[in-house]
């Protein structure tokens, strides 16, 4: 799913865009994305506006009208000539500019992705989950947030009412950047540790999305993933950390996995895998010295 740093870099590719361009047209493919019904108001209305809330992109129209697209897991974001030709099995539909079409892509059979069209500031703010905005928070509202309740450490990133715009994988690299647990509970940090949570988490999602900005350029992003060369932990099971050179371990559940570095985060200390650890029973290796 795309993250704070990828939604970033659609932001800042779509200001350069279509901010200021006038929607002339929207071809829907799927009637799964639209949400809502009175999408055809936003035609004929220009692009005042681009914004972010959590992971959602928020168009700004004229006339106080908002288009909140949320691509979920495979939804992704094309730039093409005007009236392009929509591919059937992957697109969900375009808004046509004068200059090019905005279109909307998703992978897989489950069409998760969203198009929202609200009114105002209280329709917009129904989409906002409530998240504290990390690059935006001193470390008293960081802590405080991260303290409200009692969730592990990757719960409690991963969760859009506690913190915005963070998913599996920055979540990821942030907690092997504070050198943290990812089972860590949040009520039985230091305030030390508190602190270098905090600054990690901003420094990471920083860097990342100015990284990516610099790497696309002019160009419009056609490779938004969550798994990135130079990521630390993040989709890179078996590799050497970057900082200790141990193997990258992994917790996997569901349809998703946390990675992280045995000796940089949990001292040591080998994290259950669900399946594996199960069916391994008594012979489950207690430390990455073990295994």
């Amino acid at each position: 799913m795309p993250e704070l740093p990828d939604v970033e870099l659609y932001r800042h590719a779509l200001n350069a865009r279509v901010v200021g361009q006038r929607i002339e047209r929207i071809r829907i493919v799927s009637p799964s994305l639209i949400k809502t019904a009175g999408v055809r108001a936003a035609e004929g209305r220009d692009v005042v506006m681009v914004r972010r809330i959590g992971k959602r992109i928020c168009l700004g129209l004229d006339g106080d009208f908002w288009l909140v697209l949320h691509l979920m897991i495979n939804g992704r974001l094309h730039w093409r000539e005007p009236a392009a030709k929509l591919a059937r099995k992957l697109a969900h539909g375009a808004l046509d500019f004068e200059h090019g079409s905005l279109v909307v892509t998703e992978f897989g059979a489950k069409k998760r992705a969203s198009l929202h069209v609200v009114e105002g500031e209280g329709g917009l703010a129904a989409h906002d989950p409530g998240g504290l905005e990390v690059l935006d928070a001193d470390l008293p509202s960081f802590a405080r947030a991260l303290r409200a309740t009692s969730h592990t450490l990757k719960r409690a990133l991963t969760d859009p009412r506690i913190f915005s715009g963070i998913g599996n994988a920055y979540s990821d690299e942030i907690l092997h950047a504070a050198g943290l647990s990812p089972l860590a509970m949040t009520l039985s940090l230091s305030d030390a540790e508190v602190a270098r949570l905090h600054e990690a988490a901003r420094g990471t999602l920083q860097a990342w999305t100015e990284r990516l900005i610099a790497e696309a350029g002019e160009r419009f992003p056609e490779k938004v993933t969550a798994f990135r060369p130079g990521m630390a932990a993040h989709g890179r099971y078996g590799a050497p950390c970057p900082v200790c050179g141990t193997a990258i371990q992994r917790i996997r559940y569901a349809d998703n996995e946390t990675n992280y570095c045995a000796r940089c985060q949990t001292g040591g200390r080998l994290l259950a895998d669900r399946s594996l650890s199960r069916l391994l029973n008594v012979d489950w290796p207690k430390s990455i010295d073990e295994l």
